[in-house]
């Protein structure tokens, strides 16, 4: 079964329906909440160049094994593999 269960569509302004924080739902917070949702959804990450626009990518091939080596190193430091190899295409750079 559903984490969710969905049942008749509800008239948020005849019936009090309340949110986890016992604020009453009505149809335009409904509505608020819908489109909130959707901003969410379609924002993604932030971009990395500090712009509106999407941040720009490089991917390449790696050998297993220096994988799992890029994937140790990160976890142990606490990120992403995505992150270590930014920090380190940075110091190889000079930045």
């Amino acid at each position: 079964m559903s984490k969710h269960e969905y049942g008749e569509d509800v008239d948020l302004d005849a019936e009090v329906v309340r949110d986890k924080q016992g604020k009453r739902i009505t149809e335009q917070r409904a509505a608020e909440l819908a489109e909130e949702a959707v901003v969410r959804v379609r924002a993604g990450r932030p971009s990395l160049s500090g712009s509106r626009k999407a941040s720009p990518q490089i991917a390449f091939r790696v050998p297993d094994e220096l994988q799992a080596r890029a994937e140790a190193k990160a976890k142990a430091r606490g990120m992403t593999v995505s992150q270590f190899a930014r920090e380190a295409l940075e110091r190889a750079v000079g930045e």
